[in-house]
């Protein structure tokens, strides 16, 4: 199967900051998808901090999600606190303040949703540390739209609950590092423009074992 994405969609929660920070740092300048983050925020304010630093940390434009915002190419948008982010089939985003999913808002799953119906198999999902099960039902629509999904390892996960619920739900593709997602971002687009073979193929086992992580 030869996927050229269009739209890279990350959820995450505790710990996710710095999970975020070192795969949006190993991403080149000439990586082509959308990123499109929705990282929970305890506190309103962080708005400004987690873009001037994650802006250091990454050699794509990182900015915050801005409602009826055309969707740019190699662009890293991140969910404001405070409000549901959503992608719309005409290729814009939008912003809600509808009623929080999962004690959540911004929401995962409301953008993994979104992402997926707009998107369908030019979206890869991505699911990292976090505390709770945002995410899980997400991860299930991009499947069902024909994306392809990554689920941070929880053995190495801050917050191993986030990840290791997706991957019980049976949706995820693959399981990988930090690094390893890195590696995969590099080589999903071609910088000469070819598309890049993934397939599902090369699932990964999941674990037997679910105990949290010490």
């Amino acid at each position: 199967m030869f996927v050229n994405y269009r739209v890279v969609a990350i959820g995450a929660s505790a710990g996710g900051m710095n999970a975020l920070a070192r795969i949006l740092s190993s991403l080149p300048p000439g990586f082509t998808p959308s990123v499109v983050v929705v990282l929970h925020v305890l506190e309103e304010g962080m708005d400004g901090y987690r873009t001037h630093y994650l802006n250091k940390k990454c050699a794509l434009p990182v900015k915050e999600a801005m409602d009826k915002e055309p969707l740019q190419p190699g662009t890293v948008y991140l969910a404001p606190a405070a409000y549901h982010l959503l992608l719309e089939e005409t290729g814009s985003l939008s912003l809600s303040v509808d009623a929080p999913v999962n004690f959540s808002r911004p929401s995962i799953d409301v953008m993994f949703e979104s992402a997926a119906a707009a998107h369908g198999e030019k979206l890869l999902g991505i699911i990292l540390t976090g505390a709770n099960n945002d995410g899980s039902q997400g991860i299930k629509k991009i499947k069902e739209f024909g994306g392809y999904t990554l689920a941070q390892d929880p053995e190495e996960a801050e917050a191993p609950a986030m990840p290791r619920a997706a991957i019980e739900g049976g949706d995820i593709d693959q399981i990988l590092t930090l690094v390893q997602i890195g590696h995969f971002l590099n080589m999903i687009v071609d910088r000469t423009g070819k598309k890049t073979p993934t397939s599902p193929s090369t699932r990964n086992n999941i674990r037997a074992d679910t105990n949290e992580c010490q």
